[in-house]
């Protein structure tokens, strides 16, 4: 249940309306009164407060959010007199793409080369800054009424030199199944290529409003992802062209070394796609070849991401005995 209602005060911010709960927070679109602008505020739930984990996390997020500066990326704005902890960003107009799917299913090739483009500008400026977002998706993605794109949610985001994730393991230790590289599933060093993964996972959903990995659990999503090729975009629907097919294909490699280097790269094949050379792909044939041999090993993977919940459970099963 919210803690806060309209016309609550917080601080020097007025509280308009309760508009979305992320993670273990909630979202509210707010007034600040000395200013007289509108403000998204991000207030974590009062049981995590004080939880020394979730704490560094949320307050990695906000550094980050105070660092960047550009169009595509929500703005954190810093604010150093609080009677509780809370984050204040600025208020974005628009729907989450998330949202655009749900209702839309799939989108035309323009759009979704549109939309995919925004998003190539500001990953390529955020690894220029030496950030990985880490949980590219949908959810995390704002489209205004221009297809203006804004990421948001930079809560397990960190060094693009960091070997692996060292935080916040035990609400998302590797991303969403659906859209997390192979690399984070292994456990491997996760970089700015990892969120170009994401980003061509995305876009064959916006194109073809379907997923290249599918199964009826995450383990069995991530197995898919290891093991097998995706179901060619072209025969989800005809209409998509071999072009954009070919850029799908080059932004899902299993291996990092043969993806895009960088978003730019990716963004070069999206604005000429006509340039855009035809590869002879073993994946374009046995892709009907569903592999399903190493679910021990996937769930290996998983078990050892696990590790560091159980760590922090029995932590927090001792403070409270102590």
């Amino acid at each position: 249940m919210s803690t806060l209602e309209q016309g609550d005060r917080l601080d020097h911010y007025r509280i308009d309306s309760l508009v979305a709960e992320s993670g273990m927070a909630w979202i509210y679109k707010a007034t600040d009164v000395q200013t007289g602008s509108a403000v998204a505020i991000k207030i974590p739930y009062m049981e995590w407060e004080s939880d020394p984990l979730f704490f560094n996390r949320f307050k990695r997020e906000e550094a980050i959010g105070q660092k960047l500066d550009h169009p595509g990326v929500m703005k954190v704005h810093e604010d150093a007199d609080r009677s509780r902890v809370y984050m204040v960003m600025e208020w974005v107009e628009g729907q989450l793409l998330r949202q655009i799917l749900t209702d839309q299913k799939k989108l035309s090739a323009e759009r979704a080369t549109r939309i995919t483009l925004g998003i190539c500008d500001a990953l390529g400026y955020i690894h220029s800054q030496g950030v990985v977002h880490r949980d590219l998706k949908p959810e995390n993605v704002m489209v205004d009424s221009e297809d203006r794109v804004k990421l948001i949610d930079f809560g397990i985001a960190g060094s693009a030199r960091a070997r692996r994730l060292t935080y916040g393991r035990f609400t998302k230790a590797m991303g969403t199944p659906d859209y997390v590289s192979p690399e984070q599933i292994q456990s491997r060093r996760s970089d700015a290529r990892s969120d170009l993964y994401a980003l061509g996972v995305m876009f064959y959903e916006m194109l073809t409003g379907e997923m290249p990995f599918q199964g009826p659990n995450p383990i069995a999503v991530m197995n898919d992802r290891l093991l097998n090729n995706p179901i060619p975009p072209c025969e989800v629907d005809p209409e998509v062209s071999l072009q954009l097919q070919e850029i799908i294909y080059r932004a899902l490699e299993r291996d990092p070394a043969n993806r895009y280097p960088s978003a730019s790269e990716f963004a070069r094949d999206l604005q000429s796609p006509a340039q855009v050379e035809i590869r002879e792909r073993t994946a374009l044939q046995d892709w009907k070849v569903r592999r399903t041999d190493r679910p021990k090993k996937i769930l290996a993977y998983v078990m050892l991401a696990m590790i560091p919940i159980a760590i922090f459970v029995l932590l927090l099963v001792a403070a409270k005995r102590g």
